[in-house]
């Protein structure tokens, strides 16, 4: 069955909100992570869906601006990606990871960090960051704290509280 990677439109905002309570436990806002999203629009060049052929969205990605520190450096913060249960294992949520990285960094995006399962996103690059480097709103546990730079040696020095940014300029 082929896929059709397509960018995230209003339109499609309760179908993808379904998939992301389908995919997670209602009770997923109440997450540390959600605390960076609250009140901030995401990144919508970076927020793609799956849609099958019959036009089912089958997995979605966003990414919520953030900064880090006292130098407020830029960033952005991977997350929800599902993939619909009945379509887990076909690489949906690689592709939509993949391709979502991509066009960050042809925006101009140099860092990207997420809480999540170092095992699954070591692939993508996403390397486990320390938990003195970047702190999260509690409660978060910092050996899930990832990152990877989008240009070289863009971690390099970035240190410090992360909270949501305002904006999603690049």
């Amino acid at each position: 069955m082929a896929l059709r990677v397509l960018k995230e439109s209003p339109d499609d905002r309760d179908e993808v909100e379904a998939l992301f309570d389908l995919a997670f436990a209602p009770g997923r806002t109440a997450l540390s992570s959600y605390q960076l999203r609250d009140g901030v629009e995401p990144v919508s060049a970076l927020c793609l869906l799956a849609r099958d052929d019959y036009n089912v969205v089958t997995g979605a990605i966003r990414y919520w601006p953030i900064e880090i520190g006292d130098e407020k450096a830029p960033a952005v913060l991977l997350g929800p990606v599902a993939v619909h249960p009945t379509r887990q294992g076909e690489g949906i949520g690689a592709l939509l990871i993949l391709e979502s990285l991509e066009i960050a960094a042809d925006l101009g995006w140099l860092r990207v960090v997420l809480i999540g399962d170092e095992p699954y996103y070591r692939r993508f690059g996403f390397r486990r960051a320390l938990a003195e480097e970047l702190r999260f709103p509690p409660p978060t546990n910092p050996n899930r704290i990832l990152a990877v730079e989008l240009g070289p040696d863009a971690m390099a020095g970035v240190k410090g509280d992360v909270r949501r940014a305002l904006s999603d300029s690049a």
